[in-house]
């Protein structure tokens, strides 16, 4: 869920993984899964599958869970097989909306997906109606609460980071997804802690919603978010932290 700051990103998607932990983990396995059919079961030869632990692990999923997905996608236990799909629409006062999807069944899939749009007063779109709107970056998030801002600078900079970003409450750092990792471990390696980080879709503009218009596009992302199917939401709102706070509330 965007908003004004992109720390009220953060924070929702801590409150929706404590709520609906066992739905975010099943989420996670899928992606392993996937992952590791598409690519083998070494994360590090395997960027894609790295990035799928690294964020089942953000999620406390258990380590035993974590490796039985990967035999599932390698094929050393019996599992099901997921066809990865990206589906964009339109959501309430011209929102573009971006879905990740792993689904064992498109045609039931795509049903589902766009009666949640048209109840949610939005469409289901054509490929690369929006597409255009995202470009896929990574986005490592540091809180500033005793983190010298030099030495988070240096360390991520060197390491190949485009951009530091002042969000208030902490910085985001801004990279090529080819250079996340390397990005992440110099932060690490500095012993600077990390709030977050992921590989995502960043909005190149935003529309502004207020209102009820800032109501609507957070029910229908909250429940696109809730879909079995639907792995990531990515969407060009911003909704003003305050709003945001009480929406969730």
């Amino acid at each position: 869920m965007a908003g004004h700051s992109k720390w009220a990103n953060i924070k929702h998607r801590k409150a929706r993984q404590d709520s609906k932990r066992s739905k975010i983990w099943s989420k996670c396995a899928k992606a392993i899964m996937v992952a590791a059919k598409n690519g083998g079961g070494d994360p590090d030869s395997n960027l894609t599958l790295r990035y799928a632990i690294d964020e089942a692990k953000a999620a406390n999923m258990p380590k035993d869970t974590i490796e039985n997905a990967v035999k599932k996608g390698c094929g050393e236990l019996e599992g099901v097989s997921y066809e990865e799909i990206v589906y964009e629409g339109y959501g309430p006062n011209g929102v573009a909306i971006m879905l990740d999807i792993l689904t064992d069944n498109r045609n039931r899939t795509a049903g589902e997906v766009r009666k949640i749009f048209e109840k949610g007063g939005g469409s289901l779109g054509t490929s690369g109606c929006v597409a255009y709107v995202f470009n896929q970056r990574g986005q490592i998030f540091v809180m500033k609460d005793g983190v010298d801002e030099d030495t988070l600078m240096m360390a991520a900079l060197d390491a190949g980071a485009e951009d530091i970003a002042d969000e208030g409450e902490g910085w985001v750092v801004d990279t090529e997804p080819a250079n996340f990792i390397t990005v992440r471990e110099a932060i690490e390696a500095a012993e600077i802690p990390i709030e977050s980080a992921e590989i995502t879709m960043v909005a190149s503009n935003t529309v502004e919603c207020t209102g009820d218009d800032a109501r609507k596009v957070f029910n229908l992302i909250d429940t696109l978010d809730d879909h079995d199917d639907v792995q990531k939401v990515h969407a060009n709102h911003d909704i003003p932290e305050e709003e945001l706070a009480a929406l969730e509330g």
